[in-house]
């Protein structure tokens, strides 16, 4: 886009945009939208028609939402009494029909947070207090509740519930029509009713540039510690014992040693992190 056309803003006559909006350049607003009063649109970004933006919420430049999307209402939380929480939509993310992103909560850290250059297809939920990464993927009808953590680069297949307060880790892959209960290590693969692991998300590893070298020694550590002989805290210490130097283990290492409050999913169980150790 050229800076001619970055300049002016189109609003349709059939929008309503309140006066205390904040439109950057080169917006578009389709027909049919609703844009309250302390709402921000940065460059570029466009509503199609019929799309409602409300609350404290920012979009991120060139991001584009598809008609029949709302964004920033109020969550679905009986403690809510109207606090002025948060929020934010990242650069060129794609928000497409029937998504509904809810704002924060005072309790829940005040900020729901969709990063840049993610996906969101047609009727995805996104509830109060979650916090997605960058280029995320949640394909069609998946839904979250409050408080999920997606780290970047992960993809969410459709139909999937995540369960609240759920942390998914960098990259990793959630089959469709999983129900999410449990945190999912980064890199991995998990699906089912409950959901279980299942492997790690190779695809995603060669797409993301890493080479074989590194997926061959992440696929090590992982089949020692989730598919190995004995406790899976003798596992575990072993792992952190070998292998904690490698990159990829260390960051599957620093998740599983977070604070959770759902606990961990492997192949088979749920497995309680603070027990383990």
């Amino acid at each position: 886009m050229d800076a001619a056309s970055l300049s002016a803003v189109q609003i349709h006559p059939l929008a309503v945009v309140s006066p205390g909006a904040q439109l950057g350049a080169g917006v578009e607003i389709g027909p049919f939208c609703t844009v309250g009063p302390n709402v921000v649109i940065q460059d570029g970004a466009k509503l199609v028609s019929h799309v409602v933006v409300d609350g404290h919420t920012n979009i991120g430049p060139r991001a584009t939402l598809f008609p029949f999307c709302t964004v920033g209402l109020a969550p679905q939380d009986l403690k809510y009494k109207g606090e002025p929480t948060r929020t934010e939509i990242g650069a060129r993310t794609l928000v497409r029909e029937h998504v509904t992103i809810h704002r924060g909560t005072a309790t829940g850290g005040g900020l729901t947070k969709v990063g840049d250059d993610c996906m969101l297809m047609a009727v995805v939920h996104v509830a109060h207090d979650c916090l997605l990464g960058n280029g995320v993927i949640v394909a069609n009808n998946a839904v979250m509740g409050g408080h999920v953590q997606i780290g970047d680069n992960a993809v969410i297949g459709g139909a999937a519930a995540i369960h609240q307060f759920v942390r998914i880790g960098r990259a990793a892959m959630v089959g469709g029509v999983s129900g999410v209960e449990a945190d999912v290590i980064p890199f991995g693969s998990v699906i089912g009713n409950r959901a279980r692991l299942a492997g790690l998300n190779i695809i995603g590893l060669r797409r993301r540039g890493f080479d074989r070298a590194a997926i061959m020694a992440l696929r090590t550590a992982f089949l020692a510690l989730f598919r190995g002989p004995g406790v899976f805290a003798d596992r575990l210490a072993a792992i952190r014992a070998t292998a904690a130097g490698d990159p990829l283990v260390s960051e599957m290492l620093a998740f599983i040693d977070s604070p959770s409050k759902r606990g961990l999913i492997r192949t088979s169980a749920i497995v309680d992190v603070d027990a383990a150790d």
